[in-house]
């Protein structure tokens, strides 16, 4: 019985990260669920080592970018970004997310500040127009926010 189980499992795991597994992943669209299961995985991951966190949200994601959704992260006290998963939006990093506006003039940065600066764990939904990773036309998104520990608040958002 238990040689069966194990079976089974390793068949599970082989058929997961067959490439037929990965096409469909890929042909699936990023959704909602995606966005805040992956910004629970982040909360854990900086709570962990946030130095080591940052290092890896910022060399393109890593295992926390999937498709079009990636984290990024700010600092609480002055605004600025210390990590972004975006490889298209590196030139934030180091910005004060609160001058961000989208094109039609929504101060969605002004939100995601906000929304880090309320209690950790609470998880805020702020939605804007922003490009995607893989195309400069500004798209509907929407992410989670939420404040990490004292210093820094976290964000994973996905488009519509």
């Amino acid at each position: 019985m238990v040689r069966k189980i194990i079976i089974a499992a390793a068949s599970a795991v082989v058929l997961a990260l067959s490439p037929a597994a990965f096409a469909q992943q890929a042909e699936r669209p990023a959704d909602e669920a995606a966005a805040k299961a992956m910004l629970l995985n982040v909360v854990a991951e900086v709570k962990v080592n946030r130095e080591k966190a940052f290092e890896m949200f910022n060399e393109d994601g890593g295992r926390f970018r999937d498709r079009d959704i990636y984290v990024f992260c700010t600092n609480v006290g002055d605004g600025k970004f210390v990590a972004m998963g975006n490889a298209n939006a590196k030139e934030l990093l180091g910005q004060d997310v609160r001058t961000l506006k989208d094109p039609t003039g929504k101060a969605f940065g002004q939100e995601i500040y906000a929304a880090g600066q309320k209690p950790e764990g609470e998880i805020t939904e702020v939605s804007y127009l922003f490009a995607k990773p893989t195309d400069p036309k500004p798209s509907a998104k929407t992410s989670f926010v939420t404040r990490v520990d004292d210093d820094f608040a976290c964000g994973v958002g996905y488009y519509k």
